[in-house]
């Protein structure tokens, strides 16, 4: 499969997007770099050009202070140069001379120059020529044999900026170009740097699919260099564990459901088929009868302990109840020194113990709990009942003496339709879902369940439960 094919150019592109976002940003950054450009270039410009003229006003100005000076119009105007021009005018404000730049423009600097103090830098309309006045007592202008002299009573500096104005205007032509160009290549360049960011995203896909069509062993390409494609690949993959995890779970309980169900089922079929047989009459029917009876009790715990973890399972609230867990803890000890008036069963002295939850679930955690302490365990084995009373929490342990339980079955005594060859025999008549249920209730009560064992010295199980302090 193309990355073509898994990562379209769709307006909902993942790459799209980035290219649009990365051609937006491209392009106000050259942007913002030709107008500064521009703006400083025009800036520098102009600094010259005031600097320029304010230069040769105050070479001139010297040069006629130094008392009279003749000077003819030409040498006055190759003294101050291209781009420079010269306006002379007399007191009335009208033209005598003008030389250069301004002789274009020699009324229009005339009256502008006019309207400002002597010495500073003036613009004209239209921004392409600079004037500065400067007053100039005995200076005699020679216009040659023809036209004779003439004592302006001041002369006016321009300087032509056009020049520079079309320098700077070609700049930003280029610059536009220049932009253009560099668009093009960096988006080029950056199609391709997407097209190779995008890879782990493709073998990615590639791998999901896989897994959709059954590979359920795939998983996502990892490489830990920390990358935000490794960090969603490793997510995903945890993801797709758990959803394994959950399946075979469900697998798990369905085949061990059918296989509970499977032998009471048996017995009630063997039974009724001696019956059509004719081989039942009298007492023998009674047995078959009471045997039939038991089975289908079996069953019924079995269906009442799966639709009791079912609801757990959904998140079903429990009853939120005002419950003393000595009471209860007490209870049950006493029921089960009745049923088994053998075994050493006994509860240490413990003050009241009040926790918020359902008085009827947490009385067959108890129950549960004591029962497998009872049933998996030696008839020599004592089991003993202690509540100690915390800050914040109550906790319960239910403590046997017993052979123990191995370190490499103790992670799975929470498992549903577990048992443990030696200590957990179906003789017994469970489930195998007793401390399932225990765990689910539990959590239920926002509470915590931990199995501690030591082999040949005993069984330690903890539950542990939020104070209850009811305003």
């Amino acid at each position: 499969m193309r990355l073509r094919g898994r990562l379209p150019w769709a307006s909902s592109s993942v790459r799209l997007r980035l290219l649009a976002g990365l051609a937006v940003l491209l392009v106000a950054g050259l942007v913002a770099s030709a107008v500064i450009s521009a703006v400083l270039l025009e800036d520098f410009l102009d600094k010259r050009h005031q600097n320029t003229l304010e230069a040769n006003a105050e070479r001139l100005t010297r040069v006629i202070g130094k008392g009279p000076q003749t000077a003819d119009a030409d040498q006055l105007g190759a003294l101050l140069g291209s781009p420079l021009g010269t306006v002379a005018v007399d007191e009335d404000n009208d033209v005598l001379l003008s030389t250069g730049s301004a002789a274009r423009a020699d009324d229009e600097v005339a009256a502008v120059s006019a309207t400002a103090p002597a010495g500073r830098v003036v613009t004209l309309e239209g921004g392409d020529l600079s004037a500065v006045r400067i007053p100039s007592p005995g200076l005699i202008i020679d216009r040659g044999a023809a036209e004779g002299t003439v004592a302006p009573a001041a002369v006016v500096l321009t300087i032509d900026t056009s020049v520079d104005d079309a320098t700077t205007g070609a700049l930003i032509r280029r610059q536009l170009v220049l932009i253009g160009g560099a668009l093009l290549v960096l988006l080029g360049l950056s199609v391709i740097v997407l097209r190779l960011g995008m890879r782990p995203l493709a073998r990615m896909a590639r791998s999901a699919d896989a897994i959709a069509a059954g590979s359920l062993t795939e998983r996502l390409p990892t490489h830990r260099n920390g990358s935000e494609a490794d960090l969603l690949a490793k997510a995903v993959n945890r993801a797709f564990d758990a959803q394994a995890r959950a399946e075979a779970t469900v697998r798990s309980l369905a085949a061990d459901t059918s296989h509970e169900l499977r032998t009471p089922l048996s017995t009630i079929s063997g039974w009724l088929d001696l019956h059509r047989q004719g081989g039942l009459s009298g007492p023998g029917l009674e047995t078959a009868l009471e045997h039939i009876e038991n089975e289908v009790g079996r069953m019924r715990l079995l269906v009442e302990d799966l639709a009791l973890l079912a609801r757990l399972d959904a998140g079903r609230p429990v009853e939120q109840d005002d419950v003393d867990l000595t009471v209860l803890a007490a209870g049950v000890i006493e029921d089960a020194q009745i049923i088994y008036p053998q075994r050493d069963i006994a509860m240490a002295p413990a003050p009241p113990a009040p926790v918020i939850g359902d008085a009827a679930r947490l009385q067959q955690v108890l129950r549960n709990l004591v029962g497998n302490a009872v049933q998996h365990t030696p008839a020599r084995t004592s089991v003993r009942v202690e509540i100690a009373l915390g800050h914040e929490s109550v906790q319960l342990s239910v403590i046997d003496n017993g052979p123990g339980i191995s370190p490499e079955d103790l992670p799975r005594v929470f498992e549903r339709f577990w048992r443990a060859e030696a200590s957990r025999s179906r003789a017994y008549g469970g489930s195998g879902l007793g401390l399932a249920i225990v765990e689910a209730i539990v959590h239920a009560h926002h509470g915590q369940v931990d199995v501690h064992s030591d082999v040949g010295v005993g069984t330690t199980v903890t539950i542990q439960l939020p104070h209850g302090r009811r305003p």
